[in-house]
Order: structure tokens, then C-alpha cells, then sequence
């Protein structure tokens, strides 16, 4: 992911931290593998560049957050 404007803050794991977030400026990038729990978040008003290759997908920690089964 691309930040294109805004702070975008990201971390690793399966809970959010703000302590464990890293902030990514405009022009930052944050790389999310695949099978690697991670969380997202953000301030302000944030815009990101999502890119990739193959096939993505999102899956959910706890299955019941999954707003697609709501």
C-alpha cells in the first residue's frame, strides 16, 4: 500500500496498537504479506494505494468482524 495523502499507521499482529503502529507520511509504503495478520488505521482523512499481484483476499482474525457475513 501506497500512502497518496494523509498518515496512514500500520502494524503487525492480530490486536490493534497504537504503540506498535508505525505512521507512513505521503509517498510511504507498508507491504502486507500474505497470511500475516496486520491492522490499519488511520487519523485524518487518509488515501492509499492498494497494489499487488495474483489474487487477494481479506480474512478476518475473529470471523465474526467480517462484515460481509452481517
Amino acid at each position: 500500500m501506497t500512502v497518496i495523502s494523509g498518515t496512514f499507521y500500520a502494524g503487525h499482529g492480530t490486536k490493534l496498537s497504537e504503540a506498535e503502529s508505525k505512521a507512513f507520511p505521503p509517498g510511504g509504503f507498508f507491504i502486507a504479506t500474505a497470511k500475516t495478520p496486520h491492522f490499519a488505521w488511520s487519523k485524518e482523512e487518509t488515501v492509499v494505494q492498494v497494489h499487488g499481484v495474483g489474487p487477494s483476499g481479506i480474512t478476518y482474525v475473529d470471523p465474526a468482524d467480517d462484515p460481509r457475513k452481517k
